[in-house]
């Protein structure tokens, strides 16, 4: 969570694009990648990040099973994000020996969490869920709760999450359109990712 005030969401539908994005990416400033297990590519995309890019910190997401858990540690991941957790899920992820961010949508699952020395956690969907209003109501009663907000944020909207005490960093995509993608355009991608590393997390 330290690493970078953006960790980019990445969804990856060929394998073989995954070097040349995390490059751009880290290019830009921004070192921890998170790739979705939403694709059958995403296992192989984080091989070859973990190979092949070294100045990456490559993780997996999307990660809803102790299955999952396996596959991503299998694959390098270097850590672990879920939109939501589970006792099971929990403890698959306590055990695989990798940092990890739980997701969380309510003042309850992040009770459940600290209840089990979980202090750090993936707020999602962060805008559907209340957004950064709902995290700095958190902030008074749940201090010790840290987040890294992930689902509808943008380059506008980013700032209002990071100036709050309890926001570590965001999750985003927007340093990743669909256009870029397709045709390949590292070079926006790096330009995108520079302009969300200047961001600034709280003091």
């Amino acid at each position: 969570m330290g690493l970078a005030p953006v960790i980019p969401v990445v969804v990856i539908d060929d394998a073989a694009d995954a070097v040349p994005l995390a490059r751009a990416l880290v290019a830009g400033g921004l070192p921890a990648i998170e790739v979705t297990l939403r694709t059958p590519a995403a296992p192989d995309a984080i091989r070859a990040i973990a190979a092949e890019v070294p100045d990456a910190v490559v993780g997996a997401g999307t990660v809803l099973n102790p299955r999952d858990v396996r596959t991503s540690v299998a694959a390098g991941a270097r850590f672990l994000v879920s939109p939501g957790w589970t006792e099971r899920l929990l403890g698959a992820l306590q055990g695989s020996g990798l940092p990890f961010l739980p997701g969380v949508s309510s003042a309850s699952e992040v009770l459940g969490l600290l209840e089990h020395g979980v202090h750090e956690m993936k707020f999602f969907p962060a805008e559907a869920a209340g957004g950064a209003g709902y995290l700095r109501a958190l902030s008074a009663p749940l201090p010790q709760a840290r987040f890294c907000p992930t689902g509808g944020i943008g380059l506008a909207s980013a700032p209002t999450y990071l100036a709050l005490p309890n926001v570590a960093c965001v999750g985003g995509s927007w340093m990743l359109p669909a256009d870029a993608l397709r045709a390949r355009d590292w070079s926006r991608v790096e330009h995108l990712a520079r302009e969300a590393a200047a961001l600034a997390p709280a003091a």
